[in-house]
Formats: structure tokens, C-alpha cells, sequence
């Protein structure tokens, strides 16, 4: 006597769907089965509700996929902003616990491994894109987490500079300045140890 082989349970979603409607096409006005049970209509709305659900929750996974890369950039986005925001607190503070603390902001332990950054060499400026900007440019110090990047108006001055940005990368744009004016600029390398001293400055008359 023959058996069904139904494996239903080992298809997918789309081949339970498809089986299931070539399953009731094959009996429909099949004078074999008079009186199916269940009702072919009852199998054929289960197929439709497993299909729009499954639909929905494709649907769902696409949207969940798009918020998920959407949150993770704004994460990124946060991450780099508290470090930028960390590297300014770091310079200004020029190490003093309590300073920082101010910040809301903890302190690290000392640690012996890491040393205070020398200070960045080869620092240029050369005119930005657009009128009041200067791209600033160094060699990477290898131990630095950040840069502090520091602007005085010329003649430069032991009070005149003041602190115009903080930079991720050995480069930095500084934006604002006066089209026309001799601007002087510095840079320090930042690390968990501390701030470096001030690279030799460079300067140029802003575009």
C-alpha cells in the first residue's frame, strides 16, 4: 500500500505556500475527494496569512536592518564627538585631575607603558577650500590618541593663542579665521599620559 511522502514541515515558508496551492489546484473538482477536510478554502486563506506574514516580517527585517545601520553611524558619530570633546578638556586642563574631573570626565590610572607624546614635527598650513579656512597638515606622532590645535594672530604671543580645534588624524582644517590676516598655528600630540609640547609653529595670511 502506498505512503504519502509529505516532508512538509522541511520546506521553507515559500515552497509551504506553493506546495500547499498546487496541493488544492491538484484537488479542486478532483472527483476522487467529494468532500476534503479540511476545505480546500481553509488551506488555501492559511496559505494567503503565512504569505502576508511572511511578507511583514521581511518587511520588518529590512527596516530593522536600515535603523540598525542608522543607529551605529550616530553611535560612531557620538564616539568620535566625546573624544574630539576629550582631546579639548585634555589641553586646556594640561593635566590637572581635578580639572578634568570637572568635565565629568574620569582619569586614568598611571601607567608606566605609556609615555608623554614628543612633540608633532613637520606641521604646514596651505589655503583651504573656501575664504577663511587653512588646511593643517603634520607627521603622526605614533603614540598620539589626538591632536590639540592651537591659532594667534600675528605677532604670535605667550597669551595670544587660543585653542581652535582638535583633530583624530594628522591633519586639521581650521575654519573662521580672517581672510587677509598673518595667522600663526601650533599643534600638541595627546595620549592617556598627557599632552606633548607645542610643535614649532607655522604660518601663513589666510585666504
Amino acid at each position: 500500500m502506498a505512503q504519502i511522502k509529505l516532508n512538509f514541515s522541511r520546506l521553507s515558508i515559500p515552497e509551504k505556500v506553493a506546495r500547499a496551492r498546487q496541493i488544492v489546484a491538484a484537488m479542486t473538482g478532483n472527483t476522487h475527494f467529494t468532500t476534503p477536510q479540511p476545505t480546500l478554502v481553509a488551506i488555501i486563506d492559511a496559505a494567503d496569512q503565512l504569505e502576508a506574514a511572511a511578507g511583514e516580517v521581511q518587511t520588518a527585517r529590512q527596516i530593522a536592518k536600515t535603523k540598525t545601520t542608522i543607529q551605529n553611524s550616530k553611535e560612531d558619530a557620538l564616539t568620535k564627538l566625546v573624544s574630539q570633546e576629550a582631546g579639548y578638556v585634555t589641553a586646556v586642563s594640561g593635566g590637572d585631575e581635578a580639572i578634568i574631573q570637572s568635565a565629568g570626565m574620569d582619569v586614568r590610572a598611571p601607567s608606566g607603558s605609556v609615555a608623554i607624546p614628543p612633540p608633532p614635527q613637520a606641521l604646514s598650513a596651505t589655503a583651504g577650500d573656501h575664504d577663511g579656512q587653512m588646511d593643517l597638515s603634520w607627521d603622526p606622532v605614533t603614540s598620539a590618541t589626538s591632536y590639540a590645535v592651537e591659532t594667534s594672530p600675528d605677532p604670535p604671543t605667550a597669551t595670544s593663542w587660543t585653542h581652535s580645534g582638535v583633530s583624530t588624524k594628522s591633519t586639521f582644517t581650521a575654519t573662521a579665521l580672517q581672510s587677509g590676516s598673518r595667522t600663526w598655528f601650533r599643534v600638541a600630540a595627546v595620549n592617556p599620559a598627557g599632552q606633548s609640547g607645542w610643535s614649532d609653529p607655522a604660518t601663513k595670511i589666510v585666504p
